[in-house]
């Protein structure tokens, strides 16, 4: 078939035209906007996190420290083997079983979105983490996510202590524990008397804390010497802070009003040596009880001084949460203390702080639900790290 040149040039500048055709239509107003409101979109997603990042700091992990521990208390009074809290065995094991699923399920999420949050901290906003671990404040909250994950690996309802994962699982949460003993305990011995008073603070307990909850949970395993040692690390550094706050020194006042809720744990120190002590040992013996008669008389003593509070009530913040986690190990230490001595009294005391704990973790959460958009604070004193109070 042939084509003569009249038709191939035709087709020739057919084909051009198909080739060159543009649509430069201007843009329709509606698909402007949507351009224009993605923008706006991403830029106020992007300084809401960049916001975030720079206002949430270690010390929001109260929630998780209350709401692991809560979950362990729970975990203790639903225990078919406790004949203190037989009213609660009454209750069908298909009801309580979800319950503490879902009480633990809501802890981990809870403590898993604070990780990843702080983990971002850490990546895009190193310098304010760095500033925590230099402020005599911030750098005990450094325990606190290390501690929510070790009562949290305690209170699983599926897993038993001498199991491998258990076991493998207990050796990172509890090793960044003993990084940070090192760390601050080792400025204690080398900086010498001075030093220690001007950064001793009710927060250090936290670092005690840390360390027994470790043994606690090493005990379980049946790792006895490594409990022993964990245990009496955090008693000897309690000792000395203990002596160190109860004399009125010059660290001793450097809290603001409205962390004064950190008082509070004078009474969870001991509390947690009781517990860890009588999972040495295996009983709640004398020393147990020592221990869990001076966490409920310093608890008594500062409940009974509501005034000194009362500057940090005023506003809600995140230090309301300090009120709750020493309240519950008190009531984890009367369940001990009930199940070793039999009687209406320990069983009173018993229901009483576990009652407390209940209701104080309940008033919390409905608090926070309340006042969520207050919550990540600019005035918060944990984000001022003034240079005179870093640990240099």
């Amino acid at each position: 078939m042939s084509m003569t040149p009249n038709t191939e040039f035709e087709n020739q500048n057919t084909i051009l035209d198909i080739d060159i055709m543009i649509d430069d239509s201007p843009p329709s107003s509606s698909e402007k906007r949507e351009d224009v409101h993605s923008l706006l979109a991403f830029i106020g997603l992007r300084f809401m996190v960049s916001s975030m990042l720079t206002r949430i700091h270690a010390g929001y992990f109260r929630i998780s420290l209350s709401l692991c521990w809560e979950t362990l208390l729970w975990k203790t009074l639903l225990d078919p083997t406790n004949s203190e809290t037989k009213f609660l065995h009454r209750i069908p094991q298909m009801v309580y079983r979800p319950v503490l699923i879902f009480l633990w399920s809501f802890a981990l999420f809870v403590l898993v979105l604070l990780s990843l949050l702080y983990l971002l901290r850490c990546i895009f906003r190193f310098n304010l983490v760095k500033g925590e671990f230099l402020h005599h404040v911030g750098v005990n909250y450094l325990f606190a996510p290390w501690i929510s994950w070790l009562i949290l690996l305690e209170s699983f309802p599926f897993i038993a202590p001498k199991h491998i994962g258990y076991k493998a699982l207990w050796w990172l949460f509890a090793l960044p524990v003993v990084i940070l003993d090192i760390k601050i305990y080792g400025q204690w011995f080398t900086k010498g008397k001075r030093f220690l008073t001007a950064v001793a603070n009710p927060t250090s307990h936290l670092s005690v804390i840390g360390n027994l909850v470790g043994a606690r949970a090493a005990a379980k395993m049946g790792w006895q010497e490594v409990s022993v040692c964990l245990f009496s690390l955090g008693m000897v550094h309690y000792l000395v802070l203990f002596v160190t706050l109860y004399q009125r020194l010059s660290g001793s006042d450097r809290i603001p009003a409205m962390l004064r809720p950190v008082f509070f744990l004078f009474s969870a120190a001991p509390s947690m040596a009781s517990l860890a002590w009588a999972s040495i040992t295996g009983s709640f013996d004398t020393a147990s009880k020592m221990l869990f008669f001076l966490s409920l008389f310093l608890f008594t003593s500062l409940i009974c001084r509501p005034t000194l509070f009362k500057k940090s009530m005023r506003k809600f913040n995140v230090a309301w949460w300090a009120y709750s986690y020493p309240v519950t190990l008190l009531a984890l230490a009367s369940t001990r203390y009930a199940k070793e001595v039999k009687g209406e009294v320990p069983h009173t005391i018993m229901l009483t702080l576990s009652s407390l704990s209940v209701l104080v973790i309940i008033a919390l959460l409905l608090f926070t639900a309340l006042y969520s958009k207050i919550l990540l604070r600019d005035d918060d004193p944990c984000l001022k790290l003034p240079k005179h109070s870093c640990l240099l």
